[in-house]
């Protein structure tokens, strides 16, 4: 039987790429209490919340009983 010395050697050292800069697509709407960007777009109506304050105000609702 032939073993292949090469066949269980770990590839060499993986980086994950830079970041290209801005995304591009539609601009996301600021979140109303912290002025980070959303997941919704900027036509969204109403009061738009990031995805870290909404689940703040979710717990803060159910707390309040």
């Amino acid at each position: 039987m032939d073993v292949d010395d090469t066949y269980c050697e770990p590839p060499g050292r993986i980086e994950p790429a830079p970041p290209a800069g801005p995304a591009e697509g539609p601009s996301y709407a600021e979140c109303v209490l912290c002025r980070e960007p959303t997941e919704h777009p900027e036509s969204t109506k109403g009061a738009t919340l990031c995805p870290v304050c909404t689940w703040q105000e979710a717990g803060r609702t159910a707390c309040s009983g």
